[in-house]
């Protein structure tokens, strides 16, 4: 029954996935391009790393660093820390030796103004992102962003709406969260399709019945997150959406005050999806050019070797031990006649 339920939740792994991108869930009440090649459009902030068989060996989301190019303004930046809303305890664990590092770094989270974030996330909400993202932690084995980062440092600072702003701005724009979701879905769905010689529905199964399920898992949903650009095109209207656009502006409104307070070394710790947006609006509305970008693996998508038990190694060594025995005795004497 577990597995059929499984099956059913991530036939839409992709809608699902990339809820984990988009919106940290608010708790319940207390190879890329190098800078300066292409467009800006060729600045990704997630990838599918792969060895060289061209195996999958993780999942990455990028840091990326941008300076302004006013003399004047030397030793100041910004850095766009891409978010995975599930990952990896060594993921998070990277992440707060990152945040240390920060005059200030501007957190999202739709929530009341001055909402104290207690260490261990506090009491999980019950709306449908929440729901989501506790699926995605049992299943997949991963860890909870809220869960693992310590938001109780000086240097966090709140840059999201409100849930009061974000209902009117979504009301403003004719929105709501099953419509967004819906065509999430649907977009996922029409990339699963167009990735049928992956196999599909049977590849899904039989990684719920497989011996490492966690990790097959994994890597069908990192394939499914690695198109993040068709899945923006897929909420973005021409006007941008709440849930993207409109807190990114909410966002670099403080990231301007942080700027003119005298902060210099600022990071802004968001989901990958809404990386893109911000980059372009650094770069032409605050004059700032991109110098550095580098990868921090989320998910670990290797198979791990199957562990053998202390008596099957026993068993393993004594057979290894005959053999060598056998090797060195020497061989028979014919007896003379």
């Amino acid at each position: 029954m577990k597995n059929l339920w499984l099956f059913a939740c991530l036939t839409f792994s992709g809608a699902v996935a990339m809820v984990s991108l988009i919106t940290a869930d608010e708790p319940s009440a207390p190879p890329v391009k190098r800078p300066g090649e292409g467009e800006a459009s060729d600045v990704k902030f997630m990838r599918l790393a792969r060895d060289n068989q061209g195996k999958l060996v993780s999942l990455d989301t990028a840091v990326a660093r941008y300076e302004s190019t006013d003399p004047a303004k030397k030793g100041t930046y910004v850095e766009l820390v891409g978010a995975v809303h599930v990952g990896e305890r060594t993921y998070y664990e990277a992440l707060n030796a990152q945040f240390e590092k920060y005059d200030a770094l501007l957190y999202e989270l739709v929530a009341p103004p001055n909402t104290k974030i207690p260490k261990g996330g506090g009491e999980r909400s019950g709306n449908p992102v929440s729901a989501i993202q506790t699926g995605l932690k049992s299943v997949l084995g991963l860890e909870f962003q809220l869960e693992q980062v310590d938001y109780t440092k000086k240097n966090f600072v709140h840059a999201d709406m409100s849930p009061t702003e974000f209902s009117e701005k979504m009301k403003e724009k004719n929105e709501s969260f099953w419509t967004l979701f819906m065509r999430l879905m649907a977009q996922g769905m029409a990339q699963q399709a167009g990735n049928s010689e992956r196999g599909g529905d049977l590849a899904l199964l039989t990684a719920l019945f497989s011996k490492d399920r966690e990790v097959r898992l994994k890597q069908m949903m990192a394939e499914q997150m690695e198109n993040m650009e068709g899945t923006i095109a897929a909420i973005e209207g021409p006007d941008g959406s709440t849930i993207l656009t409109e807190r990114n502006k909410k966002a670099l409104e403080v990231l301007r005050r942080e700027l003119q307070s005298g902060k210099r070394e600022i990071g802004i710790f968001y989901g990958a999806a809404h990386l893109p947006d911000m980059h372009k609006r650094l770069e032409n509305e605050f004059g700032l050019r991109l110098v550095e970008h580098r990868w921090l693996p989320a998910w670990n998508l290797q198979a791990q070797e199957t562990k053998r038990t202390p008596r099957k190694k026993r068993k393993a060594k004594q057979a290894e031990q005959a053999e060598q025995a056998e090797q060195a005795s020497p061989a028979p004497v014919e007896p003379s006649p």
